[in-house]
């Protein structure tokens, strides 16, 4: 059993975080160690895709050594790599955290979300009912195979950059470029705002 477990609960991270952890967390972020910023994708095409992205946003909030500092506007894209009209279509946002985690502790408690909210890894492209992707983390520029930094694909991925220049208009992808001049590359067919939508940022 963790610290975090309670009677009856084997699964830390699908539980609230208890309020003395949250407060220390809180400390962390100016007194421990200096926290990182971090940009993290969502995408949903399964399900309640909204209440979805929102779950992931709480539980991602819920980390010790994690705060969520902005949540982007919503977007509706075709998925991709697959036939068109082949899958549903994907709610996207980005987020952006600050985190004392390291990368790598940060992309377990991404999968620990993923594996919370019932995802199945049986195909690439294949629908999901939530992806979560670290897109970057601080200036770090690594191919270490288990988490590339930056995302490999991100720059050419306008459902990331539109979310995130929302955001962070003036945000660079490290070793890519100003993200303004990302997107306007690769344009803005295919995702569309949904401004009907909101997802929160945790209170």
């Amino acid at each position: 059993m963790t610290a975090f477990s309670t009677e009856g609960q084997s699964d830390p991270t699908v539980q609230p975080v208890p309020a003395a952890v949250v407060e220390q967390v809180d400390a962390a972020d100016v007194t421990l160690s200096n926290p990182k910023r971090a940009v993290i994708s969502l995408g949903s095409n399964l399900g309640n895709r909204l209440e979805t992205l929102q779950g992931a946003i709480d539980a991602l909030e819920d980390t010790p050594g994690l705060r969520v500092k902005a949540v982007s506007p919503v977007y509706e894209t075709e998925p991709w790599g697959v036939a068109p009209g082949s899958q549903p279509s994907y709610f996207n946002a980005v987020i952006v955290v600050k985190t004392t985690l390291p990368p790598s502790s940060l992309l377990e408690r991404g999968q620990a979300v993923e594996e919370a909210f019932e995802r199945v890894r049986e195909e690439r492209w294949g629908p999901r009912t939530i992806d979560v992707d670290i897109v970057a983390y601080a200036d770090v520029v690594s191919d270490d195979p288990v988490l590339t930094l930056p995302h490999p694909r991100a720059h050419e991925r306008a459902f990331v950059l539109a979310p995130w220049h929302d955001v962070d208009p003036e945000a660079q992808l490290p070793g890519a470029g100003p993200v303004a001049e990302l997107l306007a590359g690769v344009g803005r067919d295919g995702v569309l705002p949904r401004a009907d939508l909101e997802l929160r940022l945790p209170e």
